[in-house]
């Protein structure tokens, strides 16, 4: 697949690049700060100068032009709402509609565990944040695409366990970076997990045999619980 990284500079994009390159994906590293070309490109991947916060629908479309799948694993840090703003919620929303106007079908959005959940007060420095991303994902989520929202606990620079806890039980606990890497790099090529909302933590099960679960439940198969003492997801 060819693969564009929206955010390619960020954290978790640098541990996924390789992981792509090394399964046989064509990579472009979308990066802000001309500084980080080589970066990027010591991963693996062909970096492209691309400040989405700047773009208008068209820039964007043209940069998303000839590739199979997006991965947005973009932000804006938190701290300024305006940019905040700029950035989770008016830059991801212009992406997702460049990639169906570009015919890019597959977009992978990293997002956090309980995006979405309107229990964020308004004066807490975290409302801006989680409001921007609940919106991106509710567009991506009303979208034409075939798309697949991951939503992690609290990263963490912890090693990669490959092992994961996953279902709407999960609603806090601590992710790795590396997992979330390791998540994204196994999920863009899977339509079987189209239309899916992923919580999860680090946790239990291989990230292979999470992902077959999820895939046999989002198919109607509801025989095998995520984990013992689970629901099944819905």
């Amino acid at each position: 697949m060819n693969i564009v990284i929206i955010g390619g500079h960020g954290k978790v994009a640098q541990l996924v690049t390789p992981l792509l390159t090394e399964a046989g994906h064509t990579v472009t590293s979308a990066v802000r700060n001309p500084d980080h070309v080589a970066d990027v490109e010591g991963l693996g991947a062909t970096a492209e100068v691309a400040d989405v916060e700047h773009m208008d629908l068209e820039q964007i479309t043209d940069l998303l032009l000839g590739h199979d799948a997006v991965i947005w694993a973009a932000g804006a840090g938190g701290g300024n709402p305006e940019r905040t703003r700029a950035v989770d919620r008016d830059a991801a929303v212009r992406t997702i509609d460049a990639a169906a106007a570009a015919d890019v079908d597959r977009f992978v959005m990293v997002s956090y565990v309980t995006a979405g959940r309107d229990d964020v007060p308004e004066d807490n420095p975290f409302h801006h944040y989680a409001r921007a991303k609940a919106e991106a994902d509710d567009h991506l989520r009303a979208s034409s695409l075939n798309w697949t929202i991951l939503a992690p606990g609290q990263l963490t620079e912890e090693d990669a366990s490959l092992h994961v806890e996953v279902g709407p039980h999960v609603t806090s606990g601590e992710t790795s970076r590396a997992n979330v890497a390791h998540m994204a790099a196994l999920v863009v090529g899977r339509r079987d997990l189209a239309g899916l909302f992923v919580p999860f933590r680090d946790g239990p099960i291989a990230i292979p045999e999470a992902l077959q679960l999820l895939s046999r439940q989002a198919a109607g198969d509801q025989r095998a619980p995520l984990r013992e003492g689970t629901e099944p997801l819905h």
